[in-house]
C-alpha cells in the first residue's frame, strides 16, 4: 500500500513539475515575441548613464505603426495649428522666469538620435516579468481617473489611487497646459507609484472614458527603479483594453528624435534648494483633429490620431492637473509614498511641489486662463492642494504631501 502511494504522490509530482515547466516555457515565448514586437531595429543605439538603452528607431518603423488602422497611415511631421495659429516652430519656446531653470534627460549625456529616428526606450525581460501578465505590461488600473464631485471614502479604499488635483469642466476644452517642477517621491512599496500630470478627459467616468495623460512619474514597478520620467498615457475605454504607457503599444505616433519617452528626466528639484520644471502643452490640431503633444522649450513630440477616441474625437469636457499615488494599504496602514516633493502645499516654494501658468485651449485655438478652477482630494490630511493667482505664475497650485503621517493612518 506505502509503494502504490509513494509511486502515485511520485507521478503527481513529475505531473506538476512538468505543467509548470510548460507554463514557463510558454510564459518566456510570450514575453520573447512581446519583446520582439516592441524593440523595433534601430539604426544607432545609446547606452544612458542610469543604465537605460535608447534605441534610435526609423520613424516608420516605431511601434505605433503596428495598428491596423496606421498599416497605411503618412505621419504628419508637424501639426497645422499650433495653440493661438498656425504653426510656426519659432513660436514653441516659451518664456521662462529666472528662478527655476530648464531640464534635460540623463541619456543625452552619451549622445543624440539621428534625424528621421525617434528614440524608444529599450524594454528588457524583467520589465515585462515585472507585470501582473504581459497583456497588462505598460497598462494603469481602473479607477487611476480622479472624481472631483464623488468624495466617498470607500471608493479610495476600493481603486487604492489617490489625488490632489486641480480642474475645470462644464466646457468644451481643446487642449492644457501647465509648468510642473520635478521632484524624485519616495516609494514605500515597489507596486505603488506616484506621478504628477495632466489629464485631458472625454466622455463619463463609466466604461466609456478617453484620456489623454502627461508629466512625470517614479514607478519602480514598471521601470525597476526610482527615477522620475516623462510619461504619457491614453485609453479610450477607462484603462480596460485600450491605451498604454508611452509606446508600449501602438498609438501615439512620435515624430520628435529629441525626446524619448519613459527616460530619466535630469536634473530634479531639490528640498529649499535649485527647482526645475517642464513644460507639457496637449492640443487639439482644428485641420487634422489629432491631439499633439509639446514637452519643454519647443519640443513637439508627436500625435495621438483622433480615431483611436470616441468622445475626444470632437473635445474634452474636463481637463485635470496634480499628482496622484496608489496606496496598497502596506501592512493595513495607510502607504507612506511621497506626492510630488512630499511636502504639503504650505510650505510653499523650493519646499512644496507646484503646477504654474495652468491654461486650455479654447474653441478658438487660443490658450487661455481657466474659469472656474476647482480643487480636489480624497484625504487632505495625507496630501492637499491649495490654488492660487499671481502675475508672474497666472493661475497656480502647490500640492502633495507625505502620505502616512499622525494624521493619516
Amino acid at each position: 500500500m506505502d509503494v502504490r502511494r509513494s509511486v502515485a504522490t511520485a507521478m503527481l509530482v513529475v505531473l506538476f513539475l512538468s505543467c509548470a515547466a510548460a507554463g514557463t516555457l510558454k510564459q518566456r515565448l510570450e514575453v520573447r515575441k512581446h519583446l520582439k514586437r516592441l524593440n523595433k531595429p534601430a539604426a544607432k543605439t545609446i547606452q544612458s548613464p542610469d543604465g537605460d538603452v535608447i534605441d534610435c528607431v526609423r520613424l516608420s518603423h516605431q511601434p505605433a505603426f503596428d495598428h491596423p488602422l496606421l498599416k497605411n497611415h503618412t505621419p504628419q511631421l508637424r501639426p497645422s495649428y499650433h495653440p493661438e495659429g498656425l504653426f510656426d516652430g519659432g513660436k514653441t519656446a516659451s518664456r521662462r522666469g529666472g528662478m527655476t531653470s530648464t531640464v534635460s534627460q540623463m541619456w543625452h549625456l552619451n549622445g543624440r538620435c539621428p534625424e528621421g529616428t525617434v528614440p524608444i526606450r529599450r524594454t528588457k525581460r524583467d520589465d515585462v516579468l515585472r507585470a501582473s501578465s504581459v497583456k497588462r505590461f505598460g497598462r494603469k488600473r481602473h479607477g487611476a481617473v480622479p472624481r472631483p464631485k464623488s468624495a466617498d471614502p470607500d471608493l479610495v479604499d476600493q481603486s487604492g489611487h489617490q489625488h490632489a488635483i486641480a480642474y475645470v469642466e462644464g466646457d468644451k476644452y481643446y487642449g492644457a497646459k501647465a509648468t510642473m517642477n520635478v521632484w524624485e517621491p519616495r516609494i514605500q512599496q515597489p507596486n505603488e507609484f506616484s506621478l504628477s500630470q495632466l489629464w485631458v478627459l472625454g466622455g463619463s467616468f463609466g466604461q466609456d472614458l478617453n484620456s489623454i495623460e502627461a508629466g512625470w512619474l517614479v514607478s519602480p514597478d514598471l521601470y525597476g527603479d526610482n527615477n522620475t520620467r516623462l510619461f504619457t498615457y491614453w485609453t479610450s475605454d477607462a484603462y480596460q483594453a485600450t491605451g498604454c504607457y508611452n509606446l508600449l503599444c501602438s498609438g501615439f505616433i512620435q515624430i520628435s528624435s529629441e525626446v524619448a519617452m519613459g527616460a530619466t528626466i535630469y536634473p530634479i528639484s531639490g528640498y529649499g534648494a535649485s527647482q526645475y520644471d517642464i513644460d507639457i502643452l496637449v492640443w487639439k490640431d482644428p485641420k487634422e483633429g489629432n491631439w499633439w503633444m509639446q514637452f519643454g522649450n519647443g519640443y513637439v513630440l508627436g500625435y495621438w490620431p483622433a480615431f483611436l477616441f470616441s468622445y475626444l474625437a470632437d473635445s474634452a469636457s474636463m481637463i485635470e492637473w496634480g499628482g496622484e499615488v496608489v496606496n496598497s494599504w502596506p501592512d493595513g496602514e495607510h502607504t507612506s509614498t511621497q506626492m510630488g516633493s512630499g511636502r504639503f502645499p504650505e510650505e510653499g516654494f523650493g519646499k512644496s511641489s507646484y503646477f504654474r501658468n495652468v491654461q486650455v485651449v479654447d474653441g478658438s485655438n487660443n490658450l487661455r486662463a481657466p474659469e472656474g478652477i476647482g480643487a480636489f482630494t480624497e484625504q487632505s490630511n495625507c496630501y492637499n492642494v491649495q490654488n492660487g493667482h499671481s502675475d508672474d505664475w497666472g493661475n497656480f497650485f502647490y500640492y502633495g504631501g507625505p502620505g502616512k503621517n499622525p494624521n493619516c493612518q
